[in-house]
C-alpha cells in the first residue's frame, strides 16, 4: 500500500477504474482523480492512497481534513476496494493508514460514506464507525424517459449556462457558497476562498459548462444546477441550489431540467444524482423529473482519541 502517484497513468487508472466498479452512480475519470489530488487546497492535507495486488490497484481511499468546515477537527475518510477483491485485507490496511495519518494531524471526528449493504456496514462497524445520516444515488434513463416539457420561463428570469460566465465566474463562486453552507448534513461548510474555488471547482475536468444551468435575475445568479459529464454518456448533477432570497419560485427545478434537456440533446444517456435523505424539497424535484432510486448510502463517524 502506498500513495497514489498523480503523474503515472497505471495509478490514476487503477484509481479511477477501482472506483467505478466500487461506486458505479458518480462519475470517474484519471484526470478527475489527479485533480482532486493535486488542486485541492494545501490545508485538506488531502492524500489519495491505493492498495495493490500482483501490480493492480484493488483498494483506494482519499483522505484529508475538512478544513473548510465550521467545526475544527473533523476529516473525511473514504475507502472503496474492487467488489471482486474484498476480504484480503486491503480496506484494513487503508482505512488504519488513514486513520494514523488524519490522527497525527489532529483529527477528532473521522466521517465515511459506507454503501448500505451487508459487506460494507460490516466493515465499517467492525472498525469503529457508527451510522449517521443517509443520502441516496438516483438514476434517470436519458435515453427511453420522457422529460416533463420545457415551460416558458418566468417574466424577470434569464437562463444562462456557467460557460456565459467564464469571464467572471465569481457570481456562481458567491451562489454556491451561499447555498453549500445551507446544505443538511453533519459537517457545516463555509466557502471563503475564491482562488480555492477556482482551480478545484470552476476547473475541475469533469465540470461541464455548456450543461450547467443559471437561473439570473436582476443581473445575478439566483439558481443553479451544476452538471458533470464524461464526454459521451454519462451525465453526474454534482449541485443544485437557489439562493435564500429567491427560494419557492421554482428556479433550481428550472435550471435542473434545462440541463436535463440538453444533456439528452448532446447524447448523454444516462443521468445520477444524489439527494441527503433530509433534503425534501430536492427529493421532490428530482421525483418530478423521473429519477428513480439506485443505491443508499450512510455517512459513518468515527471519534479518535
Amino acid at each position: 500500500m502506498r500513495d497514489l502517484r498523480p503523474d503515472v497513468p497505471a495509478d490514476t487508472e487503477g484509481f479511477a477504474r477501482v472506483r467505478r466498479l466500487a461506486l458505479p452512480y458518480i462519475l470517474f475519470t484519471p484526470e478527475s482523480v489527479r485533480h482532486v489530488l493535486v488542486r485541492s487546497h494545501p490545508a485538506a492535507r488531502f492524500r489519495s492512497l491505493v492498495a495493490e495486488e500482483d501490480g493492480e490497484v484493488i483498494g483506494t481511499a482519499q483522505v484529508a481534513l475538512a478544513h473548510e468546515s465550521t467545526e475544527p477537527g473533523q476529516a473525511y475518510v473514504n475507502v472503496h476496494v474492487r467488489p471482486d477483491r474484498t476480504g484480503r485485507g486491503a480496506g484494513h490496511l487503508l482505512v488504519a493508514t488513514a486513520e494514523e495519518y488524519l490522527a497525527s494531524l489532529g483529527a477528532a471526528r473521522l466521517y465515511s460514506w459506507v454503501l448500505d449493504e451487508p459487506a460494507s456496514v460490516r466493515f465499517a462497524e467492525r472498525h469503529g464507525y457508527r451510522a449517521g445520516r443517509t443520502a441516496r444515488f438516483l438514476r434517470l434513463d436519458l435515453a427511453h424517459s420522457a422529460l416533463p416539457p420545457l415551460p416558458e420561463t418566468p417574466a424577470g428570469v434569464d437562463l444562462r449556462t456557467a460557460a456565459d460566465f467564464a469571464a467572471d465566474p465569481r457570481p456562481l463562486f458567491e451562489l454556491d457558497a451561499e447555498t453549500v453552507a445551507d446544505e443538511p448534513g453533519e459537517v457545516t461548510l463555509a466557502y471563503s476562498d475564491y482562488e480555492a474555488w477556482l482551480a478545484e471547482t470552476w476547473e475541475h475536468p469533469l465540470l461541464d459548462l455548456d450543461l450547467t444551468m443559471v437561473a439570473v435575475v436582476d443581473g445575478r445568479p439566483a439558481a443553479f444546477s451544476v452538471a458533470y459529464s464524461d464526454g459521451a454518456t454519462r451525465y453526474f448533477t454534482a449541485m443544485t441550489g437557489t439562493a435564500r432570497a429567491h427560494r419557492g419560485r421554482g428556479l433550481a427545478k428550472l435550471a435542473k431540467l434545462h440541463s436535463l434537456h440538453r444533456a439528452r440533446a448532446a447524447g448523454h444517456t444516462e443521468a445520477f444524482t444524489g439527494n441527503d435523505a433530509g433534503n425534501g424539497p430536492m427529493i421532490a424535484i428530482n421525483k418530478w423529473l423521473g429519477y428513480e432510486f439506485c443505491a443508499t448510502e450512510v455517512r459513518y463517524v468515527r471519534e479518535l482519541g
